[in-house]
């Protein structure tokens, strides 16, 4: 833990308060025009699957350049030398190489893909209710192939280093799981009250989509299993996109200026979600970016998100047991 202290603080002294800030307050009132007037509803809202496709493109392609602006006007310069990390680069003004604008243009256009509906129905049997359970629990996994598709293709472009998945942090070496676990033992108190929220409860347990199948499969819980692993793949693919692709991927790019644009994007897919999950997203995500940064790895931020999205599953079940 006092590796981590010093990571964070290390973090905080390198980057830029104008940036910081000003990156912080965008965010901010995203937050609140969402929670005010919806953004991600109206997206959605929008029709067609294409239609919804290109809001969401727009939207995150904003995000995005919005939060690279920052850093590119405001971000401090990055001195050339040698971190416990690894070797630093100068990225001071490099923010338009064509690689890295290819990256950046991927990236909103993988996640827009991610948030729209993928109609699976005609590659599954038509008995209800298994097709609509198939067609829920399908969806995830089938998203985390494209990510990896998406992954490969970079990486053979030349976008990305060379390493296979090492290159975007999926790696053990050197690793040190213990922090991590402790970390999410830490953050035990913190579902136990979000537990006892109505807005928490409105949301969570997740498994309750797939509720309809009670009474037509005995014993049910296989099945809802099978949905909860689903959910947990969802984590994976999160993990190697915003801090495997957006930080590790990014560094040879910007070094750890892409720490903050990074949770800036992350902040935004969790419109959705309960308003101190969307908030908490942001800081959230820029630890777990520093940590990648850092580490290398995404492991230790697969094992927090993956235990935390577990535990708000079973504070969910637990909460609506206890009402």
């Amino acid at each position: 833990m006092r590796a981590f202290l010093q990571y964070l603080l290390a973090y905080l002294r390198h980057t830029s308060r104008p940036a910081f800030l000003i990156t912080t307050l965008f965010i901010a009132a995203l937050i609140f025009t969402n929670y005010t007037f919806g953004i991600e509803r109206h997206i959605l809202a929008l029709g067609h699957w294409y239609v919804a496709f290109g809001g969401f493109f727009l939207f995150y392609g904003i995000v995005i350049a919005a939060a690279w602006g920052l850093q590119y006007e405001w971000g401090a310069p990055v001195s050339r030398g040698t971190e416990a990390a690894g070797p630093v680069m100068d990225t001071s003004r490099r923010f338009f190489q064509p690689r890295l604008v290819i990256l950046l243009l991927l990236a909103p256009l993988f996640f827009a893909a991610k948030m729209v509906h993928w109609d699976l129905s005609p590659l599954l049997p038509a008995t209800y209710p298994w097709n609509h359970y198939w067609l829920i629990v399908l969806q995830l996994p089938a998203k985390l192939l494209l990510l990896l598709g998406l992954l490969f293709a970079c990486r053979t472009s030349g976008l990305l280093e060379e390493g296979g998945l090492r290159s975007v942090g999926l790696t053990t070496r050197g690793f040190d799981a213990r922090p991590y676990f402790l970390l999410l033992l830490m953050l035990v108190p913190v579902v136990a009250l979000a537990a006892t929220r109505p807005d928490f409860l409105h949301v969570y347990p997740k498994v309750k989509n797939v509720a309809f199948i009670d009474g037509y499969a005995s014993p049910v819980w296989p099945w809802k299993l099978g949905y909860e692993l689903s959910y947990g793949l969802d984590f994976l693919s999160i993990e190697l996109f915003f801090r495997g692709l957006l930080v590790i991927g990014l560094i040879r790019y910007a070094g750890e200026q892409a720490i903050l644009p990074m949770a800036a994007f992350y902040c935004t897919i969790h419109f959705g979600k309960p308003l101190g999950e969307c908030i908490s997203s942001y800081f959230g995500g820029m630890v777990l970016g520093v940590l990648a940064y850092r580490t290398r790895s995404i492991i230790g931020g697969l094992i927090v998100h993956l235990g935390m999205a577990w535990m708000m599953e079973l504070g969910g079940w637990l909460g609506h047991s206890l009402l």
